[in-house]
């Protein structure tokens, strides 16, 4: 008998068991990278002299991944199909719409918080933190 389908989605399926590497992130994994990214972020926001409260910025860019989390369920059905470029192109443009909607809507809520001449230094970690969120969205296959 197989394993509960929300078992295999967060964290992984009996297959990769055997080879870890087959698989994508799991759960664990991707929970760390989520949170430590964002403390790192937040953290970086506050001693550039940001104006917003730890817990704030973390809720904001918890809640700027949902663009992210819904290229990762399109991605996801995508691959259910065979397999060919062109379905690859869908996922990358699917996962950069989702990157740039992601930073943009984080940048709006944060940058704001920023002293005028150092938004630059303060949307950089949250460009990377998205683009490495992206990446495993993109890279799972």
């Amino acid at each position: 008998m197989g394993l509960p389908y929300s078992y295999r989605v967060l964290q992984g399926s009996a297959d990769t068991a055997d080879n870890p590497n087959d698989g994508g992130p799991e759960f664990a994994e991707v929970f760390v990278i989520v949170w430590i990214g964002s403390m790192i972020v937040t953290l970086n926001s506050k001693l550039l002299g940001g104006n917003i409260s730890f817990f704030q910025s973390v809720c904001v860019l918890g809640y700027c991944l949902l663009p992210t989390t819904v290229a990762l369920i399109v991605c996801r059905i995508i691959l259910l199909m065979k397999q060919s470029t062109l379905l690859f192109v869908i996922r990358f443009v699917v996962t950069m719409v989702g990157f740039g909607w992601a930073t943009f809507a984080s940048m709006v809520f944060l940058g704001d918080s920023q002293p005028a001449g150092r938004k630059a230094l303060a949307v950089y970690p949250m460009f990377l933190f998205y683009f490495i969120i992206s990446w495993l969205v993109i890279s799972h296959s």
